[in-house]
């Protein structure tokens, strides 16, 4: 190459450097202007969500270009389609996909000041305002519209339909004696009901991008687990009051984002799993930490990172994979070691696992992200004993311990309307429903007696439809905007196996 011809790349180079950042400075100005007041100058969100290319994960740039373009319904965001050009619009999706420069913060000082308390504890009411059975209660999360219902688990009919914070994320989590119930929302968002007098008691912002929630066993507490920043936060669980932030970092100063992060009751403990160290920490809540005010960390080092979890029913045994390997593994809490891994391909959904009795042993079952099979393992040996061939990978499976069928869904693919019911008695498939044809179908709860089976047609015009548990014939139909999660008090605050906790 001549001289010239280096010299004229170099222009070129610069230029198109420049042009860059010119095009960065005008977006940047253009967010200042038109959506600052609600997403924030830092877009760590206000009133609107944070546009961080994390928190936006779910949402391709070409949605993003339509929301931006037409607004989203059933929110405050606007339509900017004639008051800026396509190409304006376009320079903002680049914007807010672009990583920040630095790894943000939010700490007390960030928490305290969009802390609420809506109404004191010594206000609310000493008995429940409706007639609902409390243990029977449900709350649906309505993710079309970001909205919750309140369902009565008998009759089957709303108690109230309230507004929640965007993206609701990790399930709601109740109080042990099920009054109350907490939800977390993609944002960090933590927010406190009653389920009595159906109003909301309090409500913090935690963390700028979070995983999901937990709340204690003797009821004193929340921790939330966040992706961004690198932490696991401690709440009071009266008022949702900050107690500590814990940064999340291993000895040589590598931080984490924090995976998920549950209560391990019968130890006393919340159990954390960290996506980016092969570790997995419990911090003590029982009387000599709380009392110290130290919440000891005791760090269990892993094998292999895990993504999710969850506990075999004595709370002794973990059981987690990594979204990306093909084998789970095994913790023994009380050793503090990996003691098995099991042969899971694909990309098992451990967090939806549930076990049962069979043929006198324990199995615990597990859907697939990635493969058209339940894996049936026993836990016992930890040997995989079947593989359920189903029509396509599924997201949830659900059962209860009065009914001797368990219900997975068929989430991703063409046969995404599909749910089939599984006989645990014989690991077969006996029956596959397709409530809606087209329509997405997921998500199966169980009332407190185990005698319905709610199930979520996945769709802005969807509906939970309630079938009879015993003879799989449909009993209600309830419309909803694109239901997702269903949570029953009783068998969340009894660890139901059937169900995760």
């Amino acid at each position: 190459m001549c001289r010239f011809s280096r010299i004229l790349k170099l222009v070129l180079i610069l230029l198109w450097g420049l042009g860059s950042v010119a095009n960065a400075s005008s977006a940047m100005t253009l967010f200042k202007k038109n959506c600052a007041e609600c997403h924030g100058e830092d877009r760590l969100g206000r009133m609107g969500p944070a546009l961080l290319p994390q928190n936006l994960s779910r949402l391709k740039k070409a949605q993003a270009v339509e929301v931006v373009t037409h607004g989203r319904p059933s929110t405050q965001m606007p339509p900017f389609a004639g008051r800026l050009s396509e190409q304006q619009i376009r320079s903002l999706v680049d914007l807010v996909y672009t990583p920040l420069p630095y790894t943000p913060t939010w700490g007390k000082e960030q928490m305290a000041a969009t802390h609420k308390v809506f109404i004191p504890l010594s206000r609310l009411p000493s008995k429940p305002v409706h007639h609902a059975d409390p243990m029977n209660m449900f709350v649906v999360v309505e993710l079309g519209d970001h909205h919750a219902t309140i369902l009565d688990g008998d009759t089957f009919e709303p108690l109230t339909r309230v507004k929640t914070h965007f993206a609701l994320h990790g399930g709601p989590k109740y109080s042990p004696d099920g009054r109350f119930v907490y939800f977390g929302s993609r944002d960090g968002w933590v927010s406190k009901f009653d389920m009595w007098s159906l109003q909301y008691v309090a409500e913090i912002r935690a963390g700028i991008n979070t995983r999901n929630l937990a709340v204690s066993g003797d009821g004193r507490y929340v921790m939330v687990a966040n992706y961004l920043p690198h932490t696991l936060v401690l709440l009071d669980a009266s008022d949702l009051t900050p107690i500590r932030v814990i940064p999340v970092r291993e000895d040589g100063g590598k931080e984490s984002r924090v995976s998920a992060v549950y209560d391990a009751s019968p130890r006393h403990s919340f159990v954390a799993a960290l996506k980016d160290i092969p570790e997995v920490w419990e911090i003590a809540y029982g009387k000599q930490g709380a009392q110290a005010g130290s919440f000891p960390i005791r760090r269990i080092r892993l094998d292999d990172y895990l993504d999710d979890f969850f506990f075999d029913q004595s709370y002794r045994l973990l059981i987690g994979a990594a979204r990306d390997d093909k084998q789970g593994q095994v913790i023994d809490l009380d050793r503090g070691r990996p003691v098995a891994s099991l042969d899971l391909g694909g990309m098992p959904h451990l967090g939806s696992g549930i076990t049962w009795n069979y043929r006198g042993r324990p199995v615990l079952a597990t859907p697939n992200l990635a493969k058209g099979e339940i894996s049936v393992i026993d836990m016992q040996t930890w040997q995989t004993i079947k593989r359920i061939k189903t029509d396509g990978p599924g997201f949830f499976m659900r059962s209860h311990e009065n009914t001797p069928y368990a219900w997975v869904d068929v989430f991703f693919g063409p046969h995404r309307d599909e749910v089939h019911v599984i006989d645990k008695r014989t690991l077969e498939i006996v029956k596959t429903l397709r409530p809606v044809p087209g329509k997405t179908a997921a998500h199966v709860e169980f009332d407190k007696d185990g005698r319905h089976a709610l199930l979520s047609i996945w769709d802005m015009d969807g509906a939970v439809i309630v079938y009879d548990a015993r003879t799989l014939k449909e009993v209600k139909r309830l419309p909803m905007v694109k239901p997702s999660g269903k949570y029953n008090v009783h068998n969340k605050i009894t660890r139901s196996a059937g169900t995760s906790h």
